[in-house]
């Protein structure tokens, strides 16, 4: 498992962000998205209690699988949504991989696009007037 020196701290994206504290080149393997596997069906009764609240931890791996990251999760769970993001997710051999979508300096927020194609109705804050719905 890659793991990069990261930090949590608080966002003015949304709430708590995941920061790098030393360069990162593109293309690295950051931190893999952990939390406890479930269902779709488990997954959506989930969504049911956090969407309301704002949160999204549910991210799915493929037509079974969902991991749920407020169950087990990592410091992955808090990288923040974004419409223009420095990272982007990758699901290898059943392990959500965050990578660098370019290089990125220490100190700067991790963010990937959630790509959820505004099933989940929150309103994307990556920017001010940002209209995206995610």
């Amino acid at each position: 498992m890659t793991r990069l020196p990261l930090a949590r701290r608080r966002s003015r994206i949304a709430g708590w962000g995941v920061f790098a504290t030393t360069p990162i080149t593109k293309n690295t393997r950051i931190i893999d998205y952990a939390g406890e596997r479930i269902s779709h069906r488990e997954s959506r009764r989930r969504e049911r209690r956090q969407l309301p609240l704002g949160r999204i931890w549910c991210f799915t791996v493929d037509h079974q699988v969902v991991v749920d990251a407020s169950v087990g999760g990592n410091l992955a769970r808090f990288i923040n949504h974004s419409c223009r993001p420095n990272c982007y997710a990758q699901v290898m051999r059943g392990t959500i991989w965050i990578r660098a979508s370019r290089a990125i300096a220490a100190g700067e927020e991790l963010t990937y696009d959630y790509s959820t194609g505004g099933e989940a109705g929150i309103q994307c804050c990556c920017h001010p007037g940002c209209r995206t719905i995610l």
